[in-house]
């Protein structure tokens, strides 16, 4: 069924609707506000997405809802942003015209200094505002994660965001007055068309949804998938690559649902990191801390789980957690779905189990079984906004009589690809779970990986990590980390 094609975009800019029919494929939105439209709140530090100095807040339509939520626009192309809510530092402003609450908190607590990345931080504390009117510290310190200052510190900002919390409420907040009005309008804007739009020899596609996908792919099999574009953004920014024709997917809702079902979690694609963080958190509560250090915010609210996966990363938060939770994906090509353990997805470096014109539309998460023991580890130079030097992720199922029935080591950064440690696995088969059988399955890592040297950490750094991970998971899960610092405490 052929479906009507519209030749431009449009989305709303603060309080105007923009409408582009001469716009590059990889036009990001930081460079459209600085040079197209002269906006130059929203500043360019890092161009990658690491420091927050570009922060503005883009609200879309899911389920009928509205929802904002901060990201980079360094590495956000204008593309992506069909049918959404563009608000930059330009329009905030308090209901009378004067300061807006956070930006008068930030003025009263001496919160800037140089000022170049203020309005970063005032996007990001004004889209935490926007979800919880009274987050922790440690909330707002999470919301903060993805800027940085590098002049005045944080404790100023983090007194910023507090003051926010008692003295503010959100009834004089535009957005949130004209809330109603921008959603009519949003709706307004879809139309179910896709989109195609062809300029300075580029192209971009915007599926009408995703039996519309299926097609567009059939016809470019050589296109690049965007969804959060939090890696391919930096293909553009860092490496000048050329990514048309592009197809833009995150705004396709169904491939933004996430569906429980009896013994799984089915989730879409393009669903991001912070749509999934509740449902993952309750279900997998061991995930929490390496959800919590991905990227930044405006990264997490960006970057999707589909693309974690389908681009194959060897260093992906993701897959090695997913592995050891034995998660498979949905592979679609035109009407034709296949389902693959995510463990036989990846191939070799730069090599998936992925045909031309074919695409991930879905993972699936098992829920975890009884007597499974779980846990996900993540090594980095920095806690936070940094890549995986190794990461590791552990499963052991037990017997009535303790002995383990199965095993799956998981690591990321030892290898071309994210890999078990199948020796290591056979060592602890059928054996008690206690500390001879975890030093057996140590012993055998080296049978496993040849890790390689880079910036990030040597060969032997990184094998030495993983033997430790292992001990680690091994303490952990039999309350042996307890038992010995409490001896030590003695001692």
């Amino acid at each position: 069924m052929s479906v009507a094609i519209r030749k431009f975009i449009h989305f709303y800019l603060n309080d105007q609707l923009v409408r582009l029919d001469q716009v590059a494929a990889d036009q990001t939105l930081l460079d459209f506000l600085r040079l197209d439209r002269q906006m130059r709140g929203t500043k360019e530090g890092c161009a990658e997405g690491d420091c927050g100095a570009c922060t503005v807040l883009v609200g879309r339509l899911l389920n009928g809802e509205l929802h904002y939520e901060s990201v980079n626009a360094c590495i956000r192309f204008v593309g992506s942003l069909d049918g959404c809510h563009v608000v930059t530092v330009e329009a905030v402003k308090a209901s009378n015209g004067g300061l807006h609450i956070v930006q008068q908190a930030m003025v009263d607590t001496h919160a800037s200094q140089c000022g170049f990345c203020t309005p970063g931080f005032v996007m990001s504390l004004y889209g935490l505002w926007m979800q919880e009117t009274s987050p922790s510290v440690a909330r707002i310190e999470k919301a903060l994660q993805g800027n940085l200052c590098r002049c005045t510190g944080y404790a100023a900002i983090i007194r910023a965001a507090e003051s926010v919390v008692r003295s503010g409420d959100l009834n004089g907040d535009l957005l949130v007055k004209h809330r109603a009005d921008m959603i009519e309008k949003l709706k307004a804007l879809k139309d179910g068309c896709r989109v195609e739009v062809e300029h300075d020899g580029q192209r971009l596609i915007i599926p009408a949804d995703v039996d519309d996908l299926a097609v567009v792919l059939e016809e470019n099999p050589n296109a690049v998938l965007v969804a959060g574009s939090t890696d391919v953004g930096l293909w553009v920014t860092k490496f000048m690559r050329s990514i048309t024709p592009a197809v833009f997917i995150g705004g396709l809702e169904e491939l933004c649902q996430i569906r429980q079902e009896a013994d799984h979690i089915h989730i879409g694609a393009s669903v991001t990191y912070s749509a999934l963080y509740p449902l993952i958190c309750q279900h997998v509560p061991q995930v929490r801390e390496l959800w919590n250090r991905i990227g930044g915010e405006q990264v997490r609210n960006m970057g999707t789980i589909g693309g974690n996966i389908a681009n194959g990363s060897p260093i992906g938060d993701t897959p090695p957690a997913l592995i050891a939770l034995q998660a498979s994906i949905i592979l679609r090509k035109n009407t034709s779905r296949r389902k693959v353990l995510l463990q036989d997805y990846f191939i070799e470096y730069g090599k998936q189990d992925r045909e031309k014109s074919e695409f991930v539309e879905a993972i699936e998460i098992p829920k975890l079984a009884e007597n499974t023991r779980f846990a996900v580890y993540k090594i980095t130079k920095r806690m936070d906004e940094d890549i995986s030097a190794v990461c590791g992720g552990f499963s052991v199922k037990l017997d009535a009589e303790g002995r383990v029935a199965e095993a799956i080591f998981v690591y990321g950064g030892m290898a071309g690809t994210p890999k078990r440690g199948s020796n290591a696995e056979t060592a602890v088969l059928g054996k008690v779970w206690d500390e001879a059988a975890i030093e057996e399955a140590i012993a055998a890592l080296p049978q496993d990986f040849t890790p390689l040297s880079d910036w990030r950490a040597s060969a032997d750094y990184r094998l030495l990590v993983a033997q430790n991970l292992l001990r680690r998971f091994y303490l952990e899960t039999t309350g042996e980390t307890e038992l010995r610092l409490s001896r030590e405490a003695v001692a």
